[in-house]
């Protein structure tokens, strides 16, 4: 059947869903691409907007092509103008438009504007597919018969004058980090990044007004950083005024005044070194909130290490901001996407591009987006533009790649109004090296910094609440058998470990010798929800247990086996803490759940112990090792701030390298002058810039019934698996998923446990009835792995 004929106005952007729930008329092409252009502009960092508005007009310019109009007619559906979902040579379209940024720059700017289009070339020829290698990638393409006559066929088709050569400000290659870029390797590559988030959330945007126009219309307008920082401001007041007049409290609110006072300051760099217990993840919000508020800033952007505690800071602000409505605060994590590589019409609509004044996130979703090709990675990287980025815990930096790590907050920094605060009570050195040695430690760090806080060592003194007690020999294992007899002689304790499978090991030991009541046990294997409810309730105990002593009563025993993912964000507060050997930092983390309030009449005991497992491979392994160095004849004030400083300069030094992939140079732009071409291998260092080493990760929505939250698990995955994934919908589920290595995945798919869900690729589901899978304390039931998950799953 032949398709039938149009004039080049009628020309369709996207064709009809068909599915009875979008619209019945097709999507023009000259509307979406005009409002792709605005969209783009508006949303570019101020120096790309000239290029975002071209980046937007000529995104779809081989849209124009016969051959692809009678394509979208013919296969009309919601995947219709998606390059490689069906392979139809017809179907490509992201071609013509790069190659048109080419012709009309030369013509306009001679040398210098075929410089500049290959900027362009990028943005628009990846605008699906994601940003591709120069070599042997993108050059190849637009230099193939196939993309020649894509151009040729689209230009041979009327289009209206504002699209194919709009008016604009003149373009100058200098404006652009081209000719100096050696002291901040990347730069050229985060600028086109950007320039790439403006062009692809702005795609998405107008074909989403129109696939799903009442989805488009909920999102609103995002609240004022003012509101944010007016509300925050009455909550913390309140806090106070209701805060028992103890020592901990009081330097807690001087903590608090600082980081107001010092939010005047310029933007830049800035450490808040506050012990554990000292108040830091409220202060920090404070000082984010009334900087952004002071210089005009758009949004926070809170970043955490730990996927698995992700949720118990973003309940801490949804509290503060609870008067405001839960949208407020977006919790955002890789928990519940769908795989990249197998995009469709939903799932793009689906992914984030972080609409939100208050954004809570973790490091994996923060860098790996940074260091990302794909367009629902990349989508939301012009939000962090005019923002203040906190780090919490910025301790956890992973040290492989820890300079591209620098570098790219360097160039935030520098270029787009970013503000950085490194929020820690163990403080990375982060600063370039200084030594005789230039291949170790950092060669280029962020500077200046500016400290929050006034004197760092009067506070860490007046806040010291615990006794640390090393065993006698670093190298001599405390058997599981013998940790959990001691642990049973406590009637409140929390241990720490470092690996699942040990948690779920001394659990189990621990539970034998003082039976089930009173024990619990967290671990990433809970999905978000249940670990809520469970710290809940631990919380409810130890309040129990300490009004009980006052009361006379006997006390319920509290006592907690944990993975390191109580070790931020948890305000837990026992008398006694142990803690496997780990890093200094993890201990001192640690160390902020023993007598957190300050309200034992002598210090608290941490306990640290050699545990009979070999730590796992990596920064665990490796943080170890130089805790030990750093021990090694076993201090009397283990957790001193010279001896954290002599750590992180040893763990840093001691690193085969702080660049393991070579992310530098990946991301160094090389100029051919010979070729006139700009380099830069975006998709090698995507697919090398990874936080978690051990293989893809993919989460499994798990059926659990939580007594706290009425949401219905069971229906929510029924409208997945009937619709796909949307943006609301992901939000919801992913406080019911776990996260797992793909060969535990594979295990689970083998047995039968769970299933793909058949509309979204990339997501797995718990078998309905199903329920032996979960346990009600455990939480996923996995046997005991030889690779251990690394700490970002804790």
């Amino acid at each position: 059947m032949t398709a039938p004929t149009h004039k080049p106005q009628d020309d369709w952007a996207h064709a009809p869903p068909g599915d009875g729930r979008g619209p019945l008329q097709a999507h023009g092409l000259d509307e979406h691409l005009r409002a792709v252009a605005a969209l783009a502009e508006a949303l570019a960092p101020g120096p790309l907007r000239a290029l975002a508005k071209r980046a937007g007009l000529w995104h779809d310019l081989g849209k124009r092509r016969p051959g692809f109009q009678r394509y979208i007619r013919s296969a009309a559906g919601p995947q219709a103008h998606i390059e490689g979902r069906v392979a139809d040579r017809d179907k490509t379209h992201s071609a013509a438009g790069a190659l048109w940024a080419e012709r009309w720059f030369t013509e306009h700017l001679g040398q210098q504007g075929l410089l500049l289009s290959r900027v362009l070339q990028y943005v628009i020829a990846g605008h699906h597919a994601g940003l591709d290698d120069w070599h042997g990638g993108l050059a190849t393409r637009l230099a193939s018969p196939e993309a020649q006559r894509e151009l040729a066929e689209a230009l041979a088709q009327a289009s209206p004058a504002d699209v194919l050569s709009p008016e604009g400000p003149a373009f100058a290659l200098s404006d652009w980090p081209i000719a100096n870029e050696g002291a901040n390797p990347g730069r050229f590559a985060l600028w086109v990044r950007m320039l790439f988030s403006a062009l692809v959330d702005a795609d998405f945007l107008d074909t989403e007004a129109y696939m799903n126009g009442h989805r488009a219309q909920q999102r609103g307008t995002p609240m004022a950083i003012a509101d944010l920082q007016q509300a925050c401001t009455a909550h913390l007041q309140t806090v106070l005024r209701n805060a028992a007049d103890t020592p901990v409290n009081r330097l807690r609110a001087s903590v608090l005044a600082q980081c107001q006072a010092k939010a005047e300051h310029a933007q830049g760099v800035f450490t808040l070194k506050v012990p554990t217990g000292g108040g830091k993840t409220l202060s920090s919000l404070a000082f984010a909130l009334e900087h952004a508020r002071q210089h005009g800033l758009q949004r926070v952007v809170y970043a955490i290490p730990y996927t698995s505690i992700i949720e118990q800071t973003a309940n801490v602000f949804r509290e503060v901001f609870a008067a405001l409505g839960e949208d407020v605060v977006l919790e955002h994590h890789s928990s519940a996407e769908s795989e990249p590589d197998a995009e469709n019409s939903r799932s793009r609509l689906a992914c984030e591009n972080w609409d939100a004044p208050l954004v809570v996130t973790t490091n994996v979703q923060l860098f790996e987006s940074l260091f990302a090709r794909k367009t629902s990675r990349c989508r939301k990287l012009h939000s962090l533009a005019n923002s203040v980025i906190v780090l919490d815990e910025a301790q956890m930096l992973p040290v492989d790649l820890l300079q591209p790590v620098v570098d790219v907050l360097r160039c935030l920094v520098q270029d787009f109004g970013v503000t950085v605060v490194l929020c820690t009570a163990t403080q990375p050195v982060l600063d370039a090296a200084a030594g005789a040695d230039p291949s170790k430690g950092l060669r280029r760090g962020l500077a200046p910094v500016v400290d929050i806080i006034d004197n760092v060592h009067a506070l860490y003194r007046d806040l010291e609440r615990v006794r640390v007690h090393l065993p006698a020999n670093l190298e001599a294992p405390t058997p599981w058998p013998v940790l959990a007899d001691e642990l049973a002689t406590h009637e409140a304790v929390l241990t720490i470990v470092s690996r699942r499978a040990d948690a779920a090991e001394l659990h189990h030991l621990v539970q034998q010798r003082v039976g089930a009541v009173g024990c619990w046990h967290l671990s990433a294997l809970m999905c978000a929800q249940h670990r809520s409810d469970a710290i809940g309730a631990i919380k409810a105990a130890l309040v129990d247990r300490r009004h009980a002593l006052t009361e006379g009563r006997k006390p319920q025993p509290v006592r907690v086996v944990s993975t390191q993912l109580v070790e931020a964000g948890v305000d837990l507060d026992f008398p006694v803490v142990y803690r496997a050997l780990a890093g200094l930092d993890a201990i001192a983390q640690a160390a902020g759940r023993c007598n957190r309030e300050g309200r034992l009449p002598q210090p608290g005991d941490v306990h640290v112990f050699v545990p009979p497992t070999a730590a796992p491979a990596g920064l665990l392994r490796q943080a170890r090792e130089t805790c030990k160095k750093v021990w090694h004849d076993l201090p009397a004030q283990p957790l001193a701030l010279p001896l954290i400083e002599r750590y992180f300069k040893l763990l840093y030094h001691d690193a085969p390298s702080l660049d393991a992939k070579g992310i530098c140079a990946m991301l160094k732009l090389e100029i051919d002058a010979k070729a006139l071409a700009l380099s830069v291998d975006f998709r090698k260092a995507a697919e090398a810039f990874k936080l978690i080493e051990e293989g893809d990760t993919a989460t499994v929505l798990v059926r659990y019934r939580s007594p706290n939250d009425n949401t219905e698990v069971n229906a929510l995955i029924g409208v997945l698996k009937r619709e796909g994934p949307s943006r609301w919908l992901m939000r919801k589920l992913q406080r019911y998923g776990v996260t797992l290595y793909q060969h535990q995945l594979r295990a689970l798919l083998k047995a039968g446990d769970i299933e793909e869900v058949a509309s979204c690729p990339g997501l797995y589901a718990q078998i309905d009835g199903w329920e032996g899978l979960y346990d009600p304390m455990l939480g996923l039931r996995l046997d005991a792995s030889k690779t251990e998950p690394s700490h970002y799953l804790a």
